[in-house]
């Protein structure tokens, strides 16, 4: 698995559907997302046709749909932007899941908006499926990923994560964590999601191991503006994630 460039999937797949649905969960990221949808209409969405981009807000309280609706309007002969606002707070994987059920697109680009993940890596993302993955990761983990302004502890949870996801489940994947990737429609379609945590790779890749896989190095920037999501029940949740996915396997057999 490494690391592939590409410049997108075209315009369509001759259905009238876009190629790529970008699914942007969002809480509070008014700083943000106006550049981020920018950005991605400039690198990755140019040719009208190609992409739409989902903004799932969970009724941000500093206006983080609105700023979000008003850069759509700006954007919409480039990019579709839909806003979808849900009524409170139901955390970053059922927002992603959302997302995947309302979107049209044939391949799925899950993204976060605190401009963490660049928008110019999306076009390999898109490249890499299109050269014939059915998963492409963005990896901060393989020659020429990295992360900047992150504190030893972050650093320290995510090598443990990754190494827990590799031992308990055999993913070979060198960066299961990522919530930066962009799958074929059909992975989300063909097993349930739990949706347990917020690692919705992790679960694609384990539910998938005969996928195949191409990793795209780029470089986490600790978050530009918002509040991290990162908290002890998320914790939690990913440690039942891996005992559900475990046991799971163990059910399916060899």
């Amino acid at each position: 698995m490494g690391g592939s460039g590409g410049g997108g999937l075209g315009a369509s797949f001759g259905d009238g559907r876009p190629a790529a649905t970008i699914v942007v969960p969002t809480y509070n990221e008014r700083a943000t997302v106006a550049g981020l949808l920018r950005g991605l209409a400039h690198a990755a969405c140019a040719v009208p046709g190609t992409c739409e981009a989902l903004v799932i807000d969970d009724s941000s309280p500093d206006g983080t749909g609105q700023v979000a609706a008003g850069v759509a309007s700006e954007l919409q002969d480039v990019l579709p932007v839909i806003v979808i606002t849900r009524p409170g707070k139901s955390g970053l994987a059922s927002a992603v899941l959302e997302g995947v059920r309302r979107a049209r697109g044939h391949v799925i680009v899950v993204m976060d908006s605190d401009l963490s993940h660049p928008p110019e890596t999306v076009p390999a993302l898109l490249g890499a499926v299109a050269g014939g993955a059915d998963i492409a990761v963005g990896s901060r983990y393989i020659r020429g990923g990295g992360v900047r302004r992150w504190p030893w502890r972050r650093r320290v949870m995510s090598r443990g994560a990754t190494w827990m996801a590799r031992a308990f489940l055999g993913v070979r994947v060198a960066d299961p964590m990522s919530g930066f990737f962009a799958a074929r429609r059909r992975l989300f379609e063909d097993a349930p999601i739990l949706g347990l945590g917020y690692k919705i790779l992790l679960e694609l890749v384990a539910l998938h191991p005969s996928a195949a896989v191409v990793e795209v190095p780029y470089v986490f920037t600790e978050r530009a503006g918002g509040r991290s999501k990162l908290n002890a029940a998320e914790v939690a949740n990913y440690l039942r994630l891996l005992a559900r996915l475990r046991a799971g396997r163990r059910r399916a057999g060899p």
